[in-house]
């Protein structure tokens, strides 16, 4: 693997892990297995947090959505094991992926 490619898997991983943990346009995923509760706190504001549904593997799946370190590894496995089995199809959405990450962190430092 060259230099090259080794920062298009990071790249690529880094965005695909933000859309899936973060990103509204996938809030659909992690709807069946997150709820948001709101309380107040001891100044009257309110708070909002994140708690995991389910027992089993609907836990564990809620469990994995929620963290992203845990979504970060299972991402980097499908990423690799696309360009792997898959290059044709792999490589142009790991490019756009990469680009797409790329642009969130220099956005990111433009605020």
């Amino acid at each position: 693997m060259t230099w090259i490619y080794l920062f298009l898997f990071v790249f690529a991983t880094f965005r695909l892990t933000r859309l899936i943990v973060f990103d509204k346009i996938t809030g659909f995923i992690r709807k069946p297995f997150h709820e948001m509760v709101t309380e107040p706190d001891e100044q009257g504001n309110e708070i909002t947090y994140l708690t995991v549904k389910g027992k089993g593997l609907r836990k564990w799946i809620g469990e994995l959505l929620s963290c992203y370190w845990c979504t970060g590894m299972w991402c980097a496995i499908a990423i690799y094991a696309g360009y792997t089995f898959f290059p044709q199809i792999a490589i142009p959405a790991i490019i756009v992926l990469a680009i797409a990450g790329c642009a969130g962190i220099v956005e990111s430092f433009m605020k």
